[in-house]
């Protein structure tokens, strides 16, 4: 009997789980570990932060979704991996601590076989002073947070209906966040909610960006194609920005946030600030912090883990100039170079390179996007990885099978604003997510799966596929046939 924990129950880590629940025998044990109760299909907080859609559309408890299918659920947070076993034990072992009421702090070792680190990420709001729910500013990384959002968003549009103008802030709070498709959907979003109740002309909305050009998206921008013709994505974006109003400060990062109002430096070295009413600002992301020791008691969490807490796995992370870098240095089968029954997906990896060029000031600022790893990426890593793993238990292998490079998959990016019949989207696809100029050398990506296009179709689509993953995470009747 094999047994295999899975850490975090998130898009990677819960695809994850029922996919290997699918493919093992019932001789097999698979645990799930995680310090949250519900499941929450994130891509939809953004409808819970204008107050189209409650915590509750957006979210599910887990336990019994893993009861009805022999999951093994512990709410607890990992903290601490053995993956050499310890005391004479062969199995590796994870240290966890419980959560849950009544059993709150109690810490417990759970042997494994076989261990896939999804844990997501820490939302690193500490690093800018004032960021965040604790400090001055929102956010929409969990429901709860995007149910305070909406709170602050109802008292904007309360004001607005008395003729108080007010100022709404939408953007990243830092220099190196990940995330921009959120925030820039969320304005998108915030600007419909205004326009649609006639208070649009009384708010000045303000987009808040560290990339270099709008449309980056941390993916290094796109030539895509729209309506047959060849454009960028810095164009795609800088026009549904100005159509609606709305206003953008690029190339920043923010210093500090304080009640009303957020300070913040510019890549040429221009320090401003911004006086605000509402501010949703998303943070940096680090990995949760787990440590890790021999089987001796020796530390070797530097040998796993890279300085921003995120897993190695099998990427090319040695050092030298970003342009030198290829598709082929991203990871394919996410197992740990130095443990092989050891995989991390999704947020919890570690990527080899930036994927937008990275840039400082003269004063050494970072101030450039994160490679994003979540959507769609993250869920077909967990399918990935729970078929390499239930092969490896079924002897078929004695190495990884299957691969799920970010190089060689697609993913799309919906923005909709609204949720009934009538409503917008801005729909972009690429193909692949990590550029490859050997495979695409005038592009670096498929002009044939790198698309746009502005309409119904992507927003009747984003409502559709909202259902649809919800009814595929619960594990109902035929959920392994829709696709990740």
């Amino acid at each position: 009997m094999a047994r295999v924990v899975v850490l975090g129950a998130g898009i990677s880590g819960h695809t994850a789980s029922l996919h290997l629940r699918r493919l093992l025998g019932k001789e097999h044990e698979v645990v799930v570990v995680s310090p949250n109760a519900r499941y929450n299909w994130i891509p939809s907080n953004i409808w819970v932060g204008v107050g189209r859609m409650t915590p509750e559309d957006v979210t599910f408890p887990l336990a019994p979704v893993y009861g009805k299918r022999r999951i093994g659920f512990h709410h607890a947070k990992a903290v601490t991996l053995w993956p050499e076993g310890q005391d004479g034990r062969t199995r590796g072992g994870v240290d966890i601590e419980h959560t849950s009421a009544g059993r709150e702090g109690r810490i417990e070792r759970i042997e494994y076989d076989y261990l896939i680190n999804a844990t997501g990420p820490k939302l690193d709001f500490a690093a800018t002073p004032g960021l965040g729910p604790e400090g001055h500013s929102l956010s929409v990384c969990t429901a709860e947070h995007a149910a305070s959002t909406f709170a602050a968003f109802a008292d904007v549009i309360r004001r607005l209906k008395n003729g108080e103008p007010q100022t709404l802030l939408v953007g990243m709070g830092h220099g190196t966040c990940t995330g921009e498709g959120a925030a820039f959907a969320f304005a998108f979003n915030v600007e419909h909610e205004l326009r649609t109740r006639g208070l649009r002309d009384l708010a000045e909305i303000i987009y808040l960006t560290n990339e270099y050009e709008l449309g980056d998206f941390g993916v290094g921008g796109l030539s895509l194609t729209e309506h047959g013709r060849v454009t960028s994505s810095r164009l795609w974006t800088e026009s549904l920005l100005r159509e609606r109003g709305i206003k953008a400060v690029v190339r920043a990062h923010v210093q500090r946030v304080e009640a009303g109002k957020a300070y913040y430096e510019t890549l040429d070295g221009t320090e401003g600030s911004i006086a605000f009413d509402f501010a949703m600002l998303l943070p940096p992301f680090r990995g949760v912090d787990l440590q890790a020791f021999d089987h001796d008691g020796a530390e070797i969490t530097s040998e796993l883990f890279d300085p921003s807490g995120f897993l190695k796995v099998d990427a090319d992370y040695s050092t030298r100039p970003f342009d030198q870098w290829q598709a082929a240095d991203w990871p394919r089968t996410y197992v740990s170079p130095k443990y092989a029954t050891m995989f991390g997906v999704g947020i919890a990896f570690a990527p080899p390179h930036p994927i937008s060029t990275p840039r400082t000031t003269d004063a050494g600022t970072v101030i450039s996007p994160a490679p994003p790893r979540t959507g769609m990426p993250s869920a077909v890593m967990g399918r990935q990885v729970a078929c390499s793993v239930a092969d490896l238990i079924d002897g078929k292998s004695t190495v990884p099978t299957h691969s799920a490079s970010m190089a060689e998959m697609g993913a799309p990016f919906v923005t909709s604003a609204g949720t009934g019949i009538r409503g917008a989207a801005a729909s972009l696809t690429m193909f692949p997510v990590v550029p490859d100029y050997r495979r695409y050398p005038e592009y670096g990506r498929d002009l044939a799966g790198t698309t746009a296009e502005i309409g119904l179709a992507g927003h009747w689509l984003k409502r559709m596929l909202h259902h649809l993953f919800i009814y595929k995470a619960k594990g109902r009747p035929g959920w392994s046939f829709i696709p990740e």
